[in-house]
């Protein structure tokens, strides 16, 4: 194998200059459409729960006109049949509130009533059962308790519930509005992306520039960006050149030089210059799109303890049912009909999982926004619980340790008969057909030294070896050291043993030599210095030959190294640890890294340039920083620690709450009534909000 395919596959698909996805998922114009519907509505027409996605109408106007419409119930309602100091009554005032909580119940109760009819559809009941049913209960109960005593004069008082229904929908109510606007506050990372994008694109055709909606212009169109504007898609610089700053979307902080063949990103900003640039991806199909479609999946992928959550609603909403039945018989036969069907009614109403149901949510969108404006996309949220367990961190070196650029870093003539220049010159002649990123890396730099290429024919490729030609009627090889210790008797010792080193001969005489290397990343070298800290041990992969990447992990401090490993075999790699019962974390770019990525505990894909990346890996370093990785792992620690917390506080109430309120202490004087249940059960929903938002990397 020549030094030229020994190198690492990945090294013939891309180069993470930036980062520019061709092919993706959907966003554009449609970010913008979908930013300004979340203003209008306040983020409030919609919510997750048991997997359905419920109509809630505008949660903060319901919330406002069932206050409105709450305020005869709590003036005129006894409150667990006490008249509180502000209340007072009239003839008639019964059937106010008796009108005015129905409107109530159909009104404010209408997002429960139906979320409860998703789950029972789908036959998994959870919160918004529980909410329904505890409202649906009080309800039915005072309007009873109307009859009784409004309708048929019953010699026996029985009390309502019209107070507690009140309270109950606008706390849950208030909870939702709370719980919308603190998932609004986490998209605003992604929000601020379609901002990036100008509603209109300037398009050339015909010798004419017209303006043109962004999403109507398609793959392959001109188009031309002028100075401080946005670039609107992703595109290749046909004419002009620029300065341009990408790091709204690459991170890449200084601003980079972009003339005819380069690369730009839809979403950054053009410097002085002027642009023509012929669009390779429409507005569903760029970086952006590809970054908010990311985001989307990490928000909607549910962990094991989100999973868990919804399991203990289910379970709760039995346990209300039981201990509700239990309430109603026992206290029914102790203190009569009356008093058991309220103390049942206690049970059913206290018992909504409000806070258990924001308890993961919260955190998740938090943790999913904190992720994304520091460069980290979270595809699958099971690594979060699994981070904790990593004790292998396995790198793969080009590209994720270092740089991934090729440049020449020596040349040297071996003969006396040849210049340096007559050297470089004959090299990037015998290289000026191949397509190779070292033979590139070889071009460019004639170029830069202003070397005129010589002409080349019966150009071949020697497989294993390198690469052979005629140029001005002498037969040249450009070949790896093992060819060429085959063919000269007395080799010279060169040290260059941390590059990828290519001879001249010619009819078997050692002309020279040219090296070509990478550099390594500056993040890299405290990357290694925190992995250690952690008690992870790093290894670095490499297809590269074992003399190059024993120095490079030597420079950073890696002890163990895989060298000249095919990707199949870096995947071997992974599974040989993770049968010793080891936990792995794979680190590579995503392309000849794929069945190692997915093959990992957790994969993690540098830079977001290719489907493969994004197919294969479960966290993406959208910056292509290695640092980031620290970064990810921190986050993923804080996730999870302050998930299990909201999962006890939300969880918690109800273990407590529910006995409480079948009467399980009665016999101590500690009954807990639906109102104080109410109110307990809107602090620990503000308590697990607030937790959330506490959240940091």
């Amino acid at each position: 194998m020549n030094d030229h395919e020994n190198m690492e596959m990945d090294h013939e698909m891309h180069d993470h200059q930036g980062i520019n996805m061709d092919h993706g998922m959907q966003m554009g114009h449609e970010m913008h459409d979908h930013h300004d519907m979340m203003m209008d509505i306040g983020h409030g027409d919609m919510m997750m729960h048991g997997g359905h996605m419920m109509h809630m109408g505008n949660l903060k106007r319901k919330f406002w006109v069932s206050l409105i419409l709450s305020l005869p119930i709590l003036f005129l309602a006894p409150a667990m049949g006490v008249h509180l100091p502000f209340q007072f009554s009239f003839t008639g005032s019964n059937w106010v509130v008796l009108l005015f909580a129905t409107i109530l119940f159909f009104y404010g109760g209408e997002p429960f009533l139906k979320g409860a009819g998703y789950e029972l559809k789908d036959k998994h009941p959870e919160m918004m059962t529980l909410v329904a049913l505890g409202i649906t209960t009080s309800y039915i109960y005072s309007l009873y308790a109307f009859v009784q005593n409004d309708l048929l004069h019953s010699s026996m008082h029985v009390m309502d519930f019209f107070w507690e229904l009140a309270t109950l929908i606008l706390i849950m109510l208030l909870g939702h509005w709370i719980e919308m606007n603190s998932m609004m506050k986490a998209d605003s990372s992604v929000n601020d992306l379609a901002k990036l994008l100008p509603d209109r694109v300037h398009v050339q055709a015909d010798g004419k520039i017209t303006d043109v909606p962004i999403n109507n212009v398609k793959k392959d169109t001109t188009i031309l960006v002028k100075a401080g504007e946005s670039i609107p898609l992703d595109g290749v610089v046909l004419a002009g050149e620029s300065n341009v700053n990408e790091s709204l979307v690459t991170g890449e902080a200084r601003a980079v030089t972009r003339k005819k063949n380069d690369k730009v990103v839809g979403g950054a900003i053009n410097g002085a210059g002027t642009l023509t640039v012929k669009v390779t991806s429409a507005a569903n199909s760029g970086f952006l799109a590809n970054v908010n479609k990311l985001v989307q999946e990490s928000q909607m992928n549910k962990s094991k303890l989100q999973s868990l959550a919804d399991k203990v609603s289910g379970w709760l909403f039995y346990a209300a049912l039981v201990f509700g039945i239990i309430a109603l018989i026992v206290w029914a036969s102790i203190n009569g009909i009356a008093d058991g069907l309220e103390r049942m009614v206690t049970v059913l109403v206290i018992a909504c999982p409000h806070a258990l149901g924001l308890a993961i949510p919260l955190v998740n969108a938090k943790s999913t926004s904190l992720g994304a404006r520091n460069g980290l996309l979270v595809r699958n949220r099971n690594v979060i619980d699994a981070s904790s367990k990593i004790n292998y961190l396995l790198l793969d070196k080009t590209g994720t340790l270092t740089e991934g650029k090729f440049t020449v870093r020596e040349y040297q003539t071996l003969n006396s008969q040849i210049s340096k220049q007559q050297l470089l010159q004959l090299i990037a002649s015998l290289e000026q057909s191949s397509t190779h990123p070292i033979a590139q890396s070889i071009l460019q730099y004639a170029k830069q030294e202003k070397i005129t290429l010589l002409g080349l024919s019966a150009s071949k490729n020697l497989a294993g070896q390198g690469v052979s030609g005629v140029i001005n009627g002498a037969d040249y090889q450009l070949v790896n050291e093992k060819s060429a210790r085959q063919q000269v008797k007395e080799f010279p010792k060169i040290n260059v043993s941390s590059y990828t080193v290519s001879y001249l001969l010619q009819d078997g005489q050692l002309l020279g030599y040219i090296a070509v290397g990478d550099e390594i990343k500056p993040s890299a070298y405290q990357l290694i210095k925190q992995i250690k800290k952690l008690n992870i041990i790093p290894v670095m992969l490499t297809g590269d030959n074992q003399q190059a990447a024993q120095k490079i992990a030597a420079k950073l401090g890696i002890n163990e190294v895989r060298a000249e490993l095919l990707p199949t075999d870096k995947q071997k790699v992974v599974t040989e640890l993770q049968a010793k019962g080891n936990k792995v974390m794979m680190v590579g770019d995503g392309i000849n890294d794929a069945p190692s990525l997915a093959k990992a505990d957790i994969g993690v894909a540098i830079g977001a340039g290719t489907d493969v990346a994004i197919d294969s890996a479960d966290v993406i370093l959208v910056n292509s920083n290695p640092l980031d990785i620290i970064n990810f792992l921190k986050l993923a620690k804080n996730t999870h620690r302050k998930t299990v917390q909201n999962l006890w506080w939300g969880a918690g109430y109800n273990i407590v709450a529910i006995p409480l309120a079948a009467g399980i202490l009665a016999p101590l004087g500690l009954v807990l009534d639906p109102a104080v249940g109410a109110i307990l059960m809107s602090l620990s929903t503000v308590i697990v909000a607030i937790n959330a938002e506490t959240l940091k990397i």
